[in-house]
């Protein structure tokens, strides 16, 4: 179904002065209730949007804040002001979200916004980024990185000049890579693929593999928790990593989630969108 979407906008920068209500221009779109297949997309009706003041400084041309904090970013004339807000989802393309649910989160200043499907690229960076606060040069070993998540955070690993092993090697850009189904001690794999040691664990899938990460882990260490696939059955042998090594390496282990870090959402589309602008990917 194609209904018109009414949007808000500024005509022009506003320099010098307070916006006055002739700054604003209220345009109007066609755009169609529609989320192709495979796609993973919401449509959201909007029902309240935030009117803040800081967004003024958002309106002029130039103003210092618009680089010093990314959700200062500057508008653009004529198209629709962004802006956190609450609406309800028209249709979707995300398991996780279903018509009439009421949702928070980043949209425009209009009647409908489409929203993206981010939180996989938020999760892989605020558990790299905001828990494992990774160094250049550091060693990384990702595990799962087959998924959504463990891909990305490979890549980041890139982005920050870090060494990074998991079984993506030549695919995503990645420096090593092994099959774990076809290792029989994953301590001794892991030894042989870091032979000075792990700075950064990123963890999907908690059990023997935490437990052969924690062995290999230098001292200092980090290890973000995203997920626990060996475990989520509770069918098979459990495994806990030797505690002796978390104290004496002093290791910091932390689970997290996404829902923790979605005040950075902001930051997070400034910095990717950054890069995507400019990395010329190299695994393609």
């Amino acid at each position: 179904m194609e209904v018109t979407n009414k949007y808000v906008t500024v005509k022009t920068h506003i320099d010098g002065s307070s916006p006055q209500e002739s700054d604003f221009e209220l345009k109007t779109t066609a755009l169609n209730l529609y989320v192709e297949p495979g796609s993973k997309d919401v449509i959201v009706k909007n029902l309240y949007v935030s009117i803040d003041p800081y967004q003024i400084n958002r309106m002029k041309r130039v103003c210092s804040s618009q680089k010093l904090v990314s959700t200062a970013d500057g508008i653009t004339p004529g198209q629709a002001i962004s802006a956190h807000g609450l609406g309800r989802v028209v249709a979707s393309g995300n398991p996780e979200f279903e018509k009439d649910d009421l949702v928070v989160g980043l949209i425009n200043w209009e009647e409908y916004t489409i929203v993206k499907e981010g939180l996989s690229g938020l999760t892989a960076y605020a558990g790299f980024v905001e828990v494992c606060k990774p160094k250049k040069g550091e060693k990384v070993f990702v595990s799962a990185a087959c998924g959504s998540v463990g891909n990305l955070v490979g890549q980041y690993a890139k982005l920050f000049g870090c060494h990074v092993v998991e079984l993506l090697k030549g695919k995503l850009g990645f420096d090593d890579a092994f099959n774990y189904k076809e290792e029989t001690d994953l301590k001794s794999t892991l030894k042989r693929y870091f032979p000075d040691g792990m700075d950064i664990y990123f963890d999907n899938v908690g059990g023997k593999m935490l437990e052969a990460s924690v062995a290999n882990m230098n001292p200092f260490g980090r290890i973000a928790v995203c997920g626990i696939i060996s475990e989520y059955t509770g069918i098979g042998e459990r495994a806990a990593p030797d505690m002796i090594d978390i104290v004496y390496k002093r290791l910091k282990i932390q689970g997290f989630l996404v829902i923790d870090y979605l005040k950075g959402m902001d930051d997070f589309i400034s910095t990717m969108s950054n890069h995507l602008s400019t990395w010329q990917n190299s695994c393609t």
